[in-house]
């Protein structure tokens, strides 16, 4: 080998004729002697043979131990796969919801609590006009506060979450449990990993649609992200849940019905996803289902750090800065529309005098209608919204806001109050929690979705089917409740 190495090392200004390769060549022949390829030969079935013995198990012998095939084996098993998977994002999304309710009552407590008069005071201070105070304070700054406070938290705590068990290797598994009902839905077996992403954020699930080569079936995996229920719907799930749905039994068993009803809005979005991807599939996105060819990959220690960086600044960071930059405007035209009068009554008045028949049709109320729409941007100001516009409607004094100034209650009784003197019922929080659920896309989904597809048509049509879908949906649930319960 060293004649090799000295052979390829002769200086390029005297190249070798080809009678010195062949001596060369012959002298080489008898260094490695007659027995080279006898040699080589054995030694490649000498490995052959190792790594058969490594991975065959003989009758006569003693299963061997392999950690990975072991976990394998229940984590991929037709009977212990699926409760195994629910039981391990459950947990995850119980982590999320928990741990982030103390950042979140922090950052609140800042950026609400304490910075928020701050900035009164120092407008008050300089004589700024009440106009431009609100405009900016209680508008763009408050709404920007709340998208800021309720979203950071629970996508600091679930992105690392859902990029640890990537890393680990336990997401290639749940492809491959959800590979089978995909591909009956005319899906691609990748769409599960999108989709669980959007439990995240719908925006971030969009783009972690990349990892589907089909266009098609990519298209498929975009349209129906809606229905994941992002980090942004939790708030309101939880929240409804608690104090309507949790009400109905007796304490000790309140926190396990409300996480229950939680849950389950969040399968029904799951059993919407399998629905609608069938729909597509053989409807305008018809075609064949493209092959899966998955490799489990060895099960590792994940790598903190770089999960750490990976889920805070290239997709935490990034989602929230997006959804920022929507929810400034957005907070402005809440202000406005709640401050602005016509005739002696309030734009916003006007406004759900106008939805208030459409949304008692369908179990809502126009206060509801008109909370969502100006919370296109970001869905954590749906219940601050709503709460605003109810206390303007009804004229409530006591619960520590001034009309027209979007705010939070600092209790679950508060809010019931202020609910119920909105002429809220069992059924209207039900109703809202489907529609919250089921409606459009964010204006951050949107975006992302525009860019992802670079269709103006596709992006329409992931907008507006899960608006007409959320209208049929509760105009069904309202009709059979009125029917069954009387108006319970």
């Amino acid at each position: 080998m060293n004649n090799i190495g000295a052979l390829v090392q002769q200086p390029s200004s005297q190249p070798l004729t080809s009678k010195e390769i062949i001596n060369h060549a012959q002298a080489m022949r008898w260094q490695i002697g007659d027995d080279f390829h006898d040699k080589l030969m054995e030694a490649t079935y000498a490995e052959a043979a190792r790594i058969a013995d490594s991975v065959v198990t003989r009758p006569d012998e003693k299963p061997r131990y392999d950690l990975d095939q072991t976990i394998d084996r229940l984590v991929t098993s037709r009977i212990w796969g699926f409760p195994i998977m629910l039981a391990l994002f459950a947990l995850v999304f119980w982590i999320t919801i928990v741990g982030a309710n103390y950042p979140s009552q922090l950052l609140a407590d800042v950026l609400i609590g304490w910075l928020y008069p701050l900035l009164h005071t120092m407008a008050d201070a300089i004589h700024l006009p009440w106009w431009l105070s609100g405009l900016l304070i209680d508008g763009a700054y408050l709404a920007t506060a709340w998208v800021v406070s309720v979203m950071l938290p629970p996508m600091a705590i679930f992105f690392p979450l859902f990029t640890l068990l990537e890393d680990f290797g336990y997401l290639p598994r749940v492809a491959f449990n959800l590979d089978n009902a995909f591909k009956k839905a005319g899906a691609h077996g990748k769409q599960s990993l999108s989709m669980m992403m959007g439990f995240g954020c719908n925006a971030a699930g969009i783009v972690a649609t990349r990892i589907i080569d089909s266009p098609r079936e990519r298209l498929i995996a975009m349209i129906t992200n809606n229905f994941a229920l992002c980090n942004g719907r939790w708030p309101t799930q939880i929240l409804l849940a608690t104090i309507f749905v949790g009400l109905l039994v007796p304490a000790y068993l309140a926190g396990v019905i409300s996480a229950l009803t939680v849950m389950s809005v969040a399968l029904l979005g799951v059993l919407l996803t399998f629905v609608v991807s069938w729909s597509l599939s053989r409807t305008v996105l018809k075609g064949e289902v493209s092959t899966f060819s998955l490799e489990l990959p060895p099960y590792r220690p994940p790598r903190v750090l770089q999960t750490l960086y990976t889920s805070l600044i290239d997709r935490t960071i990034y989602v929230l800065w997006r959804a920022v930059i929507f929810a400034l405007p957005a907070g402005m035209v809440i202000w406005l529309i709640a401050n602005i009068q016509i005739g002696g009554v309030s734009l916003a008045q006007h406004i759900i005098n106008l939805l208030d028949p459409l949304g008692v049709l369908i179990g809502l109320n126009g206060v509801i209608l008109l909370a969502f729409i100006v919370a296109i941007p970001a869905n954590e100001i749906v219940i601050p919204t709503i709460l605003m516009l109810t206390i303007l409607v009804t004229g409530i004094s006591d619960v520590g806001a001034g009309a027209g100034v979007m705010f939070e209650a600092n209790s679950d009784a508060t809010t019931l109050a202020v609910l119920t003197a909105g002429g809220w019922t069992l059924l209207t929080a039900i109703n809202t929690m489907l529609f919250s659920l089921i409606h459009n896309p964010c204006s951050t989904t949107i975006y992302t979705m525009y860019r992802e597809s670079g269709s103006r048509k596709w992006t329409t049509v992931a907008t507006l089917l899960p608006v007409a879908m959320g209208f049929l949906v509760t105009f069904f649930v309202a009709q059979v409740w009125r029917l069954f319960a009387g108006g319970f």
